[in-house]
């Protein structure tokens, strides 16, 4: 008799699951590994999402996108979540359809400014730029590497329209002064929480402060899809407006593969488009294609189940080096939450003290011949970056926290694929070195 096409492929996803095991089995570690910074942690769930959904053959957004943007927009507690094809693209729109002529007076044109900080990665950044809106660059403090809300004031002109800054390495910038001041000024606030699922302020998760927030689901970050990631928003025009700039501009909310969502295709006057112009074809906006595939989705689906024992990991793996390493802040300046905040860290940062006996790049290159994976943050100043050394910009004061990173300091992985043996064994390397 023949099998039915649901039994085969419950015999594919079976053997998947033995694959994985075979081809994955877990390696305790014998000081011989690398010590990642980063990396995807996956277990058999995570394939068998992935290969069902290629059994499906539906190789654009579909089924596995829709689910994942109602579980992890509930994970928020936001009412909309926009998939899109990795973290950058997420900034990437979420401050572009802030440029949409549909929000009247509060839309971004060109020359608006943009307050942001110059010590992070650029894809915060060149959104910014791209649309051709003038970043206006502030300092941060040093050990929670974020935004000096003391130089707010210092940022504000005529031409100020919106915030978007990064909760560094996972570590809630200071919301409370950032989001009253948005408030107070009637700016756009865009958090950038790339590195920070699962960080609170105040009891509070980040990311529901602001207008709008984005997500990167790339290996290195809290859950993965392989690339990835997502925007997510409290409001429906600004809903609207994110999927038509990811979905080519178009007019038309349809998802793919549907027609007629709106109930009269063949009805709308836009433009100086004739009457009843197909819907799905009609373009609002000079958008882009950055939908995410549904196998990527799919992996998200089930890595989203791991989402708050991953934080929990990542959270008992800072504290744990913290431990290990605060008898040696006479050479380093160790890492600090923000007050009233419970971060989610992507990283531990680290900071060579000047006069150390060692220099930034001593330390890293001894914790690298031990196979302890090393980052800097990011792009240290953006602004002594040879991309950026003719944008039109304001700096806010001379950036001198920003230089002090970009000169010494470094991070080291908190990921939950580390074990306390990887731990200790980083720990007793910076003993050694010292």
């Amino acid at each position: 008799m023949s099998k039915t096409q649901q039994q085969l492929r419950a015999e594919i996803l079976d053997l998947v699951r033995e694959y994985h095991r075979v081809a994955f089995p877990a390696k305790p570690f014998d000081g011989a590994a690398p010590v990642p910074v980063a990396g995807r942690v996956f277990d058999d769930d995570d394939m068998v999402h992935l290969v069902d959904s290629s059994l499906d053959f539906w190789l654009t957004t579909g089924r596995y996108a829709a689910q994942f943007e109602r579980e992890f927009a509930s994970f928020w507690g936001l009412r909309h979540a926009i998939l899109v094809n990795s973290g950058s693209s997420a900034n990437l729109i979420a401050l572009t359809c802030l440029t949409s002529p549909k929000l009247g007076d509060r839309q971004l044109r060109p020359g608006d400014e943009v307050i942001t900080v110059a010590a992070g990665f650029p894809t915060t950044v060149n959104p910014i730029i791209q649309n051709r809106l003038v970043p206006v660059f502030l300092d941060v403090k040093i050990p929670t590497y974020n935004v000096d809300v003391d130089q707010l004031e210092a940022a504000l002109s005529p031409k100020s329209k919106a915030i978007m800054i990064a909760h560094t390495l996972g570590n809630p910038y200071d919301l409370g002064r950032v989001h009253a001041f948005a408030e107070k000024h009637g700016l756009w606030l865009i958090e950038d929480c790339c590195d920070a699922a699962g960080s609170t302020y105040r009891g509070q998760a980040v990311g529901t402060f602001g207008d709008l927030a984005t997500c990167s689901f790339y290996p290195a970050h809290h859950i993965t899809m392989g690339e990835g990631g997502c925007v997510l928003t409290d409001r429906p025009i600004l809903k609207t407006l994110a999927e038509s700039f990811r979905d080519w501009g178009r007019d038309c909310w349809c998802d793919p593969g549907k027609d007629n969502t709106c109930g009269k295709r063949f009805c709308w006057k836009l433009g100086q488009l004739p009457q009843g112009y197909d819907h799905k074809y009609t373009y609002s906006h000079i958008g882009y294609n950055l939908k995410v595939t549904d196998m990527q989705a799919a992996v998200g689906v089930a890595q989203l189940k791991k989402l708050p024992a991953f934080i929990e990991a990542r959270r008992r793996n800072f504290r744990y080096l913290y431990e290990g390493l605060r008898d040696l802040e006479e050479h380093f300046i160790l890492p600090e939450a923000t007050h009233g905040s419970d971060p989610s860290w992507f990283g531990f940062p680290i900071a060579v003290r000047p006069g150390s006996k060692l220099t930034r790049n001593d330390v890293v290159q001894a914790l690298e011949r031990q196979r302890i994976q090393t980052r800097l943050l990011f792009a240290g100043n953006l602004l002594r970056q040879p991309a950026y050394a003719d944008i039109e910009r304001r700096v806010v004061g001379d950036l001198k926290n920003t230089d002090f990173i970009m000169n010494n300091v470094f991070w080291i992985g908190v990921y939950p694929g580390l074990d306390e043996a990887r731990l200790d064994y980083v720990i007793d390397v910076f003993h050694r070195m010292m």
